[in-house]
């Protein structure tokens, strides 16, 4: 089990993450006033599953900002959730439930060169294979930031 540390969303692609304690999540589609779950976002025009909801670990954050001296905060990974206490990777394929709302994990969340572009950090590498994963919605409700994450199966 991990918990939720904090909730960004961006109303449009290349906005700047807005944080906030609790956000409405929509089966189907996402967090409410994101640019995903409004069809906005930068890779919206890809219809391949697992665009509704990011996850990052914080812990990831923290180790390319402390081990490898380059500064990188939640909001600035893009990614909706920022979690801690619970390995992301291992749970693709899995369901995970926040409160209310249950999430499909689908697949990871590739780190790409437009992340490292809008940043104008070397953040590419130090994201492979830790850049977090992709979610689909299937339960809509709330999550509130300080929610234990429980995976379902």
């Amino acid at each position: 089990m991990g918990t939720i540390e904090h909730i960004h969303i961006a109303s449009e692609a290349s906005k700047p993450m807005v944080s906030l304690l609790e956000a409405g999540v929509i089966a189907g589609r996402g967090i409410d006033g994101d640019r995903y779950a409004s069809k906005t976002g930068t890779y919206s025009r890809n219809p391949t599953p697992g665009r509704h909801v990011t996850l990052i670990e914080a812990e990831v954050i923290e180790d390319i900002t402390q081990r490898l001296g380059i500064p990188l905060a939640p909001h600035e990974t893009r990614r909706n959730v920022t979690t801690r206490g619970i390995e992301l990777n291992p749970l693709v394929g899995k369901n995970i439930q926040v409160g209310e709302v249950v999430l499909e994990v689908i697949r990871f969340c590739d780190p790409c060169a437009y992340l490292q572009n809008l940043l104008g950090r070397p953040v590419l590498q130090p994201l492979v294979d830790r850049a977090g994963i992709r979610c689909d919605v299937m339960t809509g409700g709330t999550i509130r930031v300080g929610q234990t994450i429980t995976v379902l199966s």
